[in-house]
């Protein structure tokens, strides 16, 4: 083919494959509009906390937070392996109740505070509690990173050793 015909057939297919995007758009990339919702952007975590802790009072378990932003892609990694990883949830749900709290921007920053948190901290990151409410502990969760994943074993781990001694 010469050079000519193909820089015109470049011109008409350029235009084509846009007009398709606009009359298609689900073909194209859309992976940012299925993210999951993870976190409740308007909730009030003060009141998640609250209802945390009148919950793990009436069932004897600690409270786990996990402190995020729905942008946040280890945020949504460490949410997805507590739910998929079947020893991390049932670990989960013997021992803890979880409240998920949302970090966007400053929102909910007074309890990222109190949790001791506000510096050095990236997101996601975990704040244990005892039933009623008292601050255990706050860990960064890059120290259950292995590569570009959670390191289910290490998540296991540091739940057990935070649970209620029964």
């Amino acid at each position: 083919m010469n050079v000519k015909l193909g820089r015109s057939l470049l011109g008409l297919l350029v235009p084509i494959l846009l007009l398709g995007d606009v009359l298609s758009p689900g073909a194209r990339d859309t992976s940012q509009a299925k993210k999951p919702k993870v976190f409740d952007e308007k909730a009030d975590g003060k009141k998640q906390v609250a209802d945390a802790v009148a919950m793990a009072t009436r069932e004897h378990k600690r409270i786990l937070l996990e402190f995020g932003a729905n942008w946040c892609a280890w945020c949504v990694k460490l949410h997805q392996l507590f739910e998929t990883d079947n020893s991390v949830s049932d670990e989960l749900k013997a021992d803890y109740v979880v409240a998920l709290i949302d970090r966007n921007e400053d929102h909910n920053k007074d309890l990222m505070v109190k949790y001791g948190a506000e510096y050095n901290y990236g997101y996601p990151f975990l704040v244990v509690l005892d039933s009623d409410g008292k601050h255990l502990i706050t860990q960064h969760s890059e120290d259950f990173e292995a590569g570009d994943h959670y390191n289910p074993p290490k998540v296991l781990s540091f739940l057990k050793e935070w649970a209620p001694k029964r």
